[in-house]
C-alpha cells in the first residue's frame, strides 16, 4: 500500500474509536466516540456523513483539514474503515491520529505516543494491520482496570463510569482533543510534553 504522497481534500485523520449502538453508549471501550461527540458539540460538527465505513465530517483547525471518524466497522474491525480513507486521501501513518481507551491507565490520565504496539487493543491491532505500521500516533485515555483479575475484560470494557470517574472523564476527553489539535497544528513531540500525565 502507497501512503505517503499527500494529497486530497483531507490533511489529517482522527481517529476516535468505539462501538456503534445504544447498549455502547458512554461505555469505557467507546471513549473515542465520547471525544468525537464533545468535539462536535465544541465545534458545531455533524459527524453524520458515512464515508468509509465510518461516520464522518471535516474540522478545520489552524488551517489543517481534519477529517473527523466514527467508524462503524465494530472496534475489532476499525482498522477498514481507517486504511480506506488514508488510501483515499493519501494521508500518510503519521498524520492518521487515533483516540481510544486504555484499561491500563488509571481513569482520566492520557498517553499520547508516535507509535507502538496495539498493547491488547483490538481497535489499534486491526488499525496497524491495515496500514502496515505502527508508527501512526494515538491518544490513549485511563479507563481503569478491572477491580480483581478474575474480572471479564469484556464485561469491564462495555462498563460505564461511575459520577466520580465521570468527571475524570469529561476533563480527560477536553485533553484529549487538544493533543489531537497539538498535533495537528505542531508535532506529537509537542502533544507528548504538554499533555502526557494527569
Amino acid at each position: 500500500m502507497k501512503f505517503f504522497q499527500r494529497g486530497g481534500a483531507a490533511d489529517f485523520l482522527l481517529v476516535c474509536l468505539g462501538n456503534y449502538g445504544a447498549k455502547y453508549e458512554n461505555t469505557r471501550h467507546n471513549i473515542g466516540f465520547m471525544a468525537a461527540d464533545l468535539l462536535a458539540r465544541r465545534e458545531n460538527l455533524k459527524i453524520t456523513r458515512l464515508r468509509f465505513r465510518a461516520l464522518t465530517d471535516t474540522w478545520v483547525v489552524g488551517g489543517k483539514k481534519v477529517l473527523v471518524m466514527k467508524p462503524q466497522t465494530y472496534m475489532n474491525l476499525s482498522g477498514e474503515a481507517v486504511g480506506e480513507a488514508a488510501r483515499f486521501y493519501k494521508i500518510p501513518p503519521e498524520r492518521v491520529i487515533v483516540i481510544s481507551d486504555d484499561v491500563s491507565l488509571p481513569v482520566g490520565k492520557l498517553r499520547v505516543r508516535a507509535s507502538g504496539s496495539a498493547g491488547g487493543h483490538n481497535g489499534l491491532k486491526n488499525i496497524i494491520a491495515h496500514l502496515s505500521t505502527d508508527a501512526f500516533p494515538r491518544i490513549k485515555v485511563g479507563v481503569g482496570a478491572p477491580p480483581h483479575p478474575d474480572y471479564d475484560m469484556a464485561d469491564w470494557v462495555i462498563g460505564t463510569f461511575s459520577t466520580q470517574e465521570r468527571k475524570l472523564i469529561d476533563d480527560a476527553l477536553t485533553r484529549a482533543l487538544g493533543a489531537a489539535e497539538c498535533i495537528a497544528t505542531g508535532s506529537v513531540t509537542e502533544a507528548m510534553n504538554r499533555f502526557n500525565g494527569n
